[in-house]
């Protein structure tokens, strides 16, 4: 999914599905629907795991997102 499409079908607030694609340092990054976000200050998630996340906040001029644990 591009960047556009991930914008037209997702909106802050909104409460997804998707798997951590690497954790580092300050967090995570999760994907959905092929396009990464981060998950800061996260400790208990792995590489791979699935999880159930809301998105906090959606910068479109970065193209990035922030999300929460739902």
């Amino acid at each position: 999914m591009s960047w556009s499409e991930f914008l037209a079908g997702h909106a802050v607030g909104d409460v997804v599905d998707g798997t951590v694609s690497k954790v580092v340092p300050f967090g995570a990054f999760v994907r959905i629907d092929g396009v990464d976000g981060l998950l800061p200050q996260v400790k208990t998630v792995a590489d791979g795991q699935s999880v159930r996340v809301r998105i906090l906040a959606i910068d479109e001029g970065q193209q990035r997102f922030s999300l929460a644990m739902a």
